[in-house]
């Protein structure tokens, strides 16, 4: 009896270290700021046209996730996971009523078999690589399924601002 005693108390222990490990190792973090909205904009706006190449992640050609890695990282210097399923795992999912400009937009059949990843720019619409290169187009077109949104979040920033972003044209 002794034995398991001592054995509960040892995993409370290591229980409560990990807890107390990790809580003081947190950083903060936050959605893009107004500005970084901006810039990265102002890069994927660059490459409108761009065509679309499986596995490319710029600058000439991109696939969807190598598109909004280059972007991001040019435009706030911000490292995004390379696939867009890595990406949707990535950050903390927004509801569609939610949805912030720089948002990620997901595609796919199902949470765990994203196939397709854009960047919502306002007004119902997105920017993204595709099978027609890089392009602006509606969240909701009957071709798409998506699957949820989320918010990118950098340990640098400390506004929460992207959601009063200048309209995208």
């Amino acid at each position: 009896m002794k034995k398991f005693i001592k054995t509960i108390a040892a995993s409370a222990l290591v229980f409560v270290g990990f807890f107390a490990f990790n809580a003081g190792s947190t950083t903060s973090a936050s959605a893009a700021t107004k500005s970084d909205f901006t810039s990265i904009y102002k890069v994927a706006k660059a490459h409108l046209g761009a065509s679309y190449v499986y596995g490319a992640t710029g600058p000439t050609a991109f696939d969807c996730s190598g598109f909004t890695g280059y972007i991001y990282k040019k435009g706030a210097s911000v490292t995004l996971p390379r696939t867009a399923q890595a990406q949707y795992n990535a950050y903390k999912h927004v509801s569609y009523k939610n949805i912030k400009k720089g948002d990620l937009v997901f595609f796919g059949g199902s949470a765990y078999s994203i196939s397709h990843v854009g960047m919502y720019i306002g007004k119902g619409k997105m920017i993204d690589a595709q099978n027609r290169g890089v392009v602006r187009e509606a969240v909701h077109a009957p071709w798409w399924h998506a699957v949820g949104y989320a918010r990118v979040t950098t340990a640098d920033n400390s506004n929460n601002a992207t959601s009063s972003a200048t309209d995208a044209d």
